[in-house]
């Protein structure tokens, strides 16, 4: 029996999909190729060993909106390039409104965070993005660091 609640069985929809894509790719002698980007990344918007395996991830090194700059580079069509991104782990789901902010907002915080080095308000400063949005991703960021690393041995 299985309790109903959305976030832990959206988490679960991923895991198995990732299980059958382990599956599959035995099967056939292939690896996964990830989808996850450096904004998904660092922030933790994955579900560990879920949507966020695979034995290669080509996009991990690009935040969300350059692979949107990519895609409009290489001829995408803008229908695409535009679609809201979503994990599909239930209806109506789209990243954005679970994060509570765009991802140009998401990327300039995680840019100016990770990349740079800057305090939060020099950040805020910089950006003019709300504060709160500012202390939300950097709190993501924090609490997602278990996602990024491997499990520490005993």
């Amino acid at each position: 029996m299985v309790e109903p609640e959305e976030k832990s069985l959206g988490n679960l929809r991923a895991r198995i999909r990732a299980t059958l894509l382990y599956y599959h790719a035995n099967l056939k002698n292939y690896l996964v190729i990830g989808s996850s980007d450096k904004s998904e990344q660092l922030i933790g918007y994955f579900t560990k060993f879920g949507d966020g395996s695979a034995d290669v991830l080509p996009i991990a090194s690009l935040y969300k909106t350059q692979i949107r700059l990519l895609a409009k580079h290489l001829g995408v069509k803008e229908s695409i390039i535009q679609k809201k991104s979503s994990p599909h782990l239930w209806k109506g789901h789209i990243a954005e409104d679970e994060i509570g902010a765009s991802y140009e907002e998401i990327d300039s915080i995680l840019y100016c965070m990770t990349d740079k080095n800057m305090p939060l308000d020099d950040i805020q400063k910089m950006t003019q993005i709300e504060k709160d949005k500012i202390e939300k991703i950097h709190q993501l960021y924090k609490k997602s660091e278990h996602k990024r690393i491997m499990p520490s041995r005993l």
